[in-house]
């Protein structure tokens, strides 16, 4: 989407091909581009049976794909690494289109990793060890523009944060953390002790738990519950502290400049979010509490240390905001916008 308004803004038309059951089909009409529609789904390796499935229509997606290339009379396809870039890349390459393949983690997922070889360029989040050929080029992750022009004190107005408190954002997902959801929960609300406001971001999966949970908790107070937001400029903006996931949200996290608490997903491809976290730790920006040593005590006492040492936050902030790439969004569409000229 952020490289999308890029594009747009450059005169460029833009339109989306996803799935009917992914969040794109809401954004992307949403913020007025038109989206065309194939059917495909993850390769879920755990189940031969549904994998077996996914390779079936991914075939047939391909098809449908080069349908709607066609009919869009495209001049370049762009690839986000999804289980639709897949279809998409591969009805490009067979049309003789251009394809420029962006990477929001670590490591190459799958579909990125087949199509690497016949795209013009694959922009990526982070250096990745074997992949510094010609080829690949390290733009950062693109952020929506909403985020880096959000206002602080308007976001804290808008939950309700106090002008003098401390604020930690939690962030779920937008189908939520479950891990760090209900530890965040009972640390924060159902435990004493907490001297700051918290803004939960939840996710849709977990909310009605959560908010029953809530509305239970003997300290409740000071504690903003919501279920999603578009995007993350106006949580990022209010918050002093992130507590996360470490997926490609880190990169809104740092376009912020936001010291963060990070407990990576355990079962994420070829551990990607924890190297995408050891980015984030190794420049000072971050600490890590591994999920399977995640507890409401401990988060309580972590929270509760950066957020009485003030220098230490500061410093931490600090080296946050050094890994921000806020004009990734416009160098990836340049990228896209050389390849269409090839």
């Amino acid at each position: 989407m952020a490289v999308a308004a890029e594009l747009r803004a450059s005169g460029a038309e833009v339109s989306f091909l996803g799935t009917r059951e992914r969040v794109e089909a809401e954004l992307a009409p949403a913020a007025g581009y038109e989206i065309d529609f194939v059917k495909a789904r993850g390769i879920d390796r755990r189940n031969p049976l549904r994998a077996a499935r996914a390779v079936v229509e991914a075939t047939g997606a391909v098809g449908a794909a080069r349908r709607a290339i066609r009919a869009r009379d495209a001049d370049v396809v762009m690839g986000g690494g999804g289980f639709v870039a897949g279809p998409a890349g591969l009805a490009a390459t067979m049309s003789g289109i251009p394809l420029v393949l962006t990477e929001a983690d670590s490591h190459l997922g799958l579909a990125n990793r087949l199509l690497a070889g016949r795209a013009k360029r694959v922009c990526l989040a982070f250096p990745i060890v074997g992949r510094e050929g010609e080829r690949y080029l390290v733009t950062g992750r693109p952020v929506p523009s909403a985020i880096l022009g959000a206002d602080r004190a308007a976001a804290r107005e808008r939950f309700g944060v106090a002008a003098g408190d401390r604020c930690l954002l939690v962030v779920g997902g937008s189908q939520g953390a479950r891990s760090v959801n209900l530890c965040a929960i009972e640390a924060f609300a159902e435990r004493p002790g907490r001297d700051f406001h918290v803004v939960h971001l939840a996710g849709r999966r977990d909310f009605d738990e959560l908010e029953g949970r809530l509305a239970e908790a003997p300290h409740r107070d000071r504690y903003t519950l919501l279920p999603y937001e578009a995007d993350l400029g106006d949580v990022l903006a209010a918050c002093d502290l992130v507590l996360s996931r470490s997926g490609g949200s880190i990169f809104e996290v740092t376009a912020m400049g936001k010291p963060a608490i990070l407990v990576p997903y355990p079962h994420a491809t070829a551990d990607h979010q924890s190297a995408n976290a050891d980015w984030m730790v190794d420049a000072g920006a971050a600490e890590v509490i591994p999920d399977e040593e995640l507890s409401a005590e401990r988060l309580a006492a972590e929270v509760g240390d950066l957020f009485g040492d003030e220098e230490r936050l500061d410093v931490m902030a600090s080296a946050s905001a050094s890994l921000a790439m806020p004009d990734a969004a416009s160098r990836v569409a340049d990228e896209v916008l050389k390849a269409a000229g090839s």
